[in-house]
C-alpha cells in the first residue's frame, strides 16, 4: 500500500511539474531589464542598437507617427526622425505592469520623453505597451505602441 501512495504521489509531482507553465521566476525581471536597456539605448543619436531590441517583424507605432512602421527600414526611419525632432532626448519609466505569458511577454505603463525645444526644457509624458518574444534566449519586442497622455479635459 505504501509503495503505490508514493508511486502515485510521485506521478502527481511529475505531472503537475510538466504542466506547469515554462515562465521562470526571473522571466518579469529579465523583461524589466530589456525596457531598461531601451532606455539607455534611446538616449543616442543612433537607431542602429535600439533597434537590435527589436524582431525582425517588429512593429512600431510611436508617440510621433501617424502611421505604423512594420518594417526595419520604417523602423530605422521613425527613430531617425524622433531623435531630430526631440533634441537632447532622454526617456523615464513610470509604473510598469509586466506580464508573462510563456515565450511572449507584455509591458504596458507610462514614460516620459523629455528634450530641449527653443533651449528650454520640455516633455511628452506618454502611455505605452511592448509585446516581447523570447526568440534564442533574449526578449524581442514584437509590437510597440506608444501615445501622448491626453490633456485632462476641465
Amino acid at each position: 500500500m505504501t509503495r503505490r501512495f508514493y508511486s502515485a504521489l510521485l506521478m502527481m509531482v511529475v505531472v503537475l511539474l510538466a504542466t506547469a507553465p515554462a515562465v521562470s521566476a526571473g522571466d518579469k525581471e529579465d523583461v524589466g531589464a530589456a525596457a531598461v536597456e531601451w532606455t539607455k539605448l534611446f538616449v543616442s543619436d543612433d537607431p542602429g542598437p535600439i533597434l537590435a531590441l527589436y524582431a525582425k517583424d517588429g512593429v512600431l507605432w510611436g508617440t510621433l507617427s501617424p502611421t505604423r512602421r512594420e518594417t526595419p527600414a520604417a523602423l530605422r526611419e521613425y527613430f531617425v526622425a524622433a531623435y531630430k525632432a526631440l533634441p537632447g532626448h532622454t526617456v523615464a519609466f513610470g509604473d510598469q505592469l509586466i506580464r508573462v505569458y510563456g515565450t511572449t511577454a507584455v509591458n504596458t505603463g507610462y514614460y516620459t520623453f523629455s528634450y530641449v525645444k527653443d533651449g528650454k526644457p520640455a516633455s511628452i509624458p506618454a502611455r505605452y505597451s511592448f509585446v516581447y518574444v523570447k526568440q534564442g534566449g533574449k526578449w524581442l519586442i514584437v509590437d510597440h505602441h506608444s501615445s501622448a497622455v491626453p490633456t485632462p479635459s476641465k
